[in-house]
Formats: structure tokens, C-alpha cells, sequence
């Protein structure tokens, strides 16, 4: 988080961002409660790991969830004019 960002979506907003940190948690769902009944070790064998994006970002302004990538390439395709 050390280069501009732009909303893709307003197009406006430039200073107004909420950081999502993604922590990710491995559950065993009951089938017919949807009850968490036990929390997987993230070194069980059979559970598939999470490798989605450690942070997400909301415009401050519309709402707008993307990765940080997309908030970052929009402002470097518009660049601010001084």
C-alpha cells in the first residue's frame, strides 16, 4: 500500500479506502445446522488450503470490493494532472 489508488468504479475517489485482511479459517460445517463443529489444522492432510488474496479493498466513497491490484492499475492508467 505504497502507490496511489484509484476507484474503478466512481472514477473519483482517490483518499477513502477500508483494508480487508482476509484471515482465513478452516471449518468443519454440521450438514444440517450449518453449526461450526470443529476448527481443521491447517496442516490436515485432506483440507485444500486458501490461496486467495491476503487483503481486498473497499472504496471509501461507492462501496466497491476488488483486489488491490485493480485500485492500483486504475490509478496508474489516470494519473493525477498537477
Amino acid at each position: 500500500m505504497s502507490a496511489p489508488y484509484l476507484c474503478p468504479k466512481c472514477g473519483t475517489n482517490r483518499s477513502r479506502f477500508n483494508v480487508i485482511e482476509q484471515i482465513p479459517q478452516s471449518v468443519r460445517l454440521d450438514m444440517h445446522t450449518g453449526e461450526i463443529i470443529e476448527y481443521i489444522s491447517p496442516s490436515d492432510p485432506i483440507q485444500v488450503q486458501y490461496h486467495g488474496d491476503r487483503y481486498r479493498v473497499q472504496c471509501g466513497v461507492c462501496g466497491l470490493i476488488e483486489t488491490e491490484e485493480m485500485f492500483l492499475r486504475f490509478a496508474e492508467s489516470h494519473p493525477l494532472s498537477t
